[in-house]
């Protein structure tokens, strides 16, 4: 379908990934307990801007070397497939938690989504996810362009903006009790480090078509 290989393992990894906490996730329920719901929503917004960015920048950025040539895509495929692996093993071997944020005082609305947009986008580790994440799911056949790319990026974006809007709803009323729950965050991490090593490991595997 529209260039795209393995979509339903694709929305399975998206869905856990969307679900583990991490730095987004963290400044998230830091506004949304500081502030408010507001407050959180807009983080979220601002934070899927960014993603937006990252979706776009790498499905064109990404098409252009896969018509260039499929040998070199599969280059990057391989090294990302390594970067994959090395993200799960820094999940596996985690003990501190995300979590360990401190109170912030109110700011304007604007300010938080601006904040949120600007720290997702110039944050290198997640250029170098999507870069990484994406080819895995794509064929080798470029007649669709940019398409499979951007359609596997929205649906990361998309179903980690809904998540991240429960979190900021969930977490403006659970207030800081959350703080004292790592375990859920715990195992999450191993999970999701487990799935990534194993992405790794298929990515090398993969035969440019």
């Amino acid at each position: 379908m529209f260039g795209i290989t393995s979509f339903g393992l694709f929305l399975l990894t998206a869905l856990l990934m969307n679900i583990t906490p991490g730095t987004d996730t963290m400044y998230i329920v830091s506004k949304s307990i500081s502030q408010g719901k507001k407050a959180g929503i807009y983080s979220v917004l601002g934070i899927s801007t960014g993603s937006l960015v990252h979706t776009f920048l790498a499905a064109i950025g990404l098409s252009v070397i896969l018509a260039t040539s499929v040998v070199l895509f599969t280059i990057v495929k391989i090294i990302g497939s390594g970067y994959l692996v090395y993200l799960g093993i820094r999940m596996l071997i985690q003990k501190s938690s995300n979590f360990q944020f401190k109170d912030t005082k109110n700011m304007p609305i604007k300010k938080i989504y601006t904040q949120g947009l600007l720290t997702n986008v110039t944050n290198p580790k997640v250029a170098l996810f999507f870069i990484s994440f994406l080819p895995q799911f794509i064929s080798g056949d470029n007649s669709y362009g940019p398409l499979p790319f951007i359609i596997l990026g929205l649906t990361f974006v998309t179903t980690g903006t809904l998540w991240c809007l429960v979190v900021a709803i969930f977490s403006s009323f659970a207030t800081k009790k959350l703080r004292n729950n790592p375990k859920v965050e715990f195992i999450l991490n191993k999970i999701t480090g487990v799935i990534f090593i194993g992405l790794g490991i298929k990515l090398f595997q993969t035969k440019a078509s």
